[in-house]
Order: structure tokens, then C-alpha cells, then sequence
């Protein structure tokens, strides 16, 4: 009865970890497949403010007059926020669970071998989270827009980015953005089974390259309005 018990706890746990890290690889899919329609509909700030605020009100208006106004957006926030949830919660589940499986020497000697992104994965998700709540505040809602809430999307972006301070924490959470992209890209295809010792220079190439072009989509924006390309 007691060996039985011993033996079946280990591979509970294994399941258990298991399905933390298919949600976490899931959910990271989910919100990586948002930053490249997001940083597209950013770019659309090239073709104009018209361009970019018809861009803007074809969101909230998707699906009239079928559908009640801002029904898509709302559908979209509901199903990112449902995902940034779980993304922290089988994050902690899996470092508790870690921290309490690990020796302490063992931890540290890991540690060494780790990379910067990696060992900062947990703080560098928690000053993303924060920027998020910020960047809606900013440019979705305009409360905390120097333009404020009755401007046109195209004008608090601009406002926004004339803004050093606000440029620099922009540019500063996306550099941390692009390090937790690929390190998080690295891990979704080991969890999901799709990288093994022949593949990992190609993974690891991969998920560089891909967070550098993604993270250069979003900085070119701030670039432009701060060398006056756009005003």
C-alpha cells in the first residue's frame, strides 16, 4: 500500500507539471499571435492618421450591425486576459514547484548555466504586466495621455512618443519584452516536443531572430515620431 503510494506521486506531479507547461506554451502562443497583429495595426501609422484611425474605429465597430458595437475588442481582451492569467498562474505553479524539488546547491549551480533572459523570466513578465496596464491607460483610454481622452488614437500615439520619458520606459519594456519572447519561444517548442539536440542551434536562431523582427516592428513607431518621419 505505502510503495504504491510512493510510486504514484512522482507521476503525479509529472502530469501535473506537464499541464503547466502545455498552458503556458499554449497561452504564450495566444499572446504571441496578438504582439504580430498589434505591431501590424501599428504600422499602419505610416499610411496617415486617417489610415490609422479608421484602423482604430474598425475594431471597435468589427461585426455591426450584427453584432453590438466593440463586440470583437471585447471578445479579444476577454480571451488575453483569460490567457495573461494562466500564463502567471502555471509560471508561479512551476517555480514553487521547482524551488520545492531542488536542492539549494542545485539551484545555484543551475543557475550559472542559465541565461540572463531566462533567470529574470519572472520579473521581466511582472514589469511587462505593469507597462501593459500603462500603455492602455495611455493609448487606449487616453486617461494618462498628455493629449487626453478626447483626442483621436493617431494623436495620443504621437503625444505618447513626443514624450522622452514615456519613449524610454516603451523602448526599455520591449527590449524586455523581446528577451522574454525568446526565451519563452525556446520553451514553448521544448514543452510542445518540436526541438531536441540536432534542432537547438535552429530553435535557438529561430526564436532570436523572430523576437528581433518583432520587437524592431514595435520600435520603429516611437522611432519615427521621435526623428519627426511622423507628426
Amino acid at each position: 500500500m505505502t510503495d504504491t503510494s510512493v510510486r504514484r506521486t512522482p507521476k503525479a506531479a509529472k502530469t501535473s507539471s506537464v499541464f503547466k507547461k502545455i498552458v503556458m506554451a499554449v497561452t504564450g502562443i495566444i499572446m504571441i499571435l496578438f504582439l504580430i497583429a498589434h505591431m501590424v495595426g501599428n504600422l499602419h501609422v505610416f499610411q496617415g492618421a486617417e489610415s490609422f484611425n479608421d484602423y482604430s474605429e474598425w475594431l471597435r465597430s468589427f461585426g455591426e450591425p450584427a453584432l453590438p458595437p466593440r463586440t470583437f475588442l471585447t471578445g479579444l481582451e476577454v480571451v488575453l486576459l483569460v490567457s495573461v492569467i494562466a500564463h502567471i498562474w502555471a509560471a508561479v505553479a512551476l517555480w514553487r514547484q521547482a524551488k520545492r524539488a531542488r536542492p539549494q546547491s542545485y539551484v545555484t549551480k543551475k543557475s550559472v548555466a542559465q541565461s540572463y533572459a531566462s533567470r529574470t523570466m519572472r520579473w521581466g513578465g511582472v514589469i511587462i504586466g505593469g507597462f501593459i496596464v500603462y500603455h492602455i491607460l495611455d493609448l487606449t483610454f487616453g486617461v494618462a495621455n498628455p493629449d487626453g481622452t478626447d483626442s483621436t488614437p493617431y494623436d495620443r500615439l504621437v503625444a505618447s512618443f513626443q514624450n522622452p520619458i514615456a519613449t524610454t520606459v516603451y523602448v526599455v519594456t520591449l527590449i524586455l519584452l523581446g528577451m522574454h519572447l525568446r526565451h519563452g519561444i525556446w520553451s514553448a517548442t521544448q514543452t510542445l516536443g518540436q526541438s531536441n539536440r540536432r534542432r537547438e542551434r535552429t530553435v535557438n536562431a529561430f526564436a532570436f531572430g523572430f523576437a528581433t523582427l518583432l520587437i524592431a516592428g514595435y520600435l520603429v513607431v516611437p522611432a519615427a515620431v521621435v526623428f519627426g518621419l511622423v507628426d
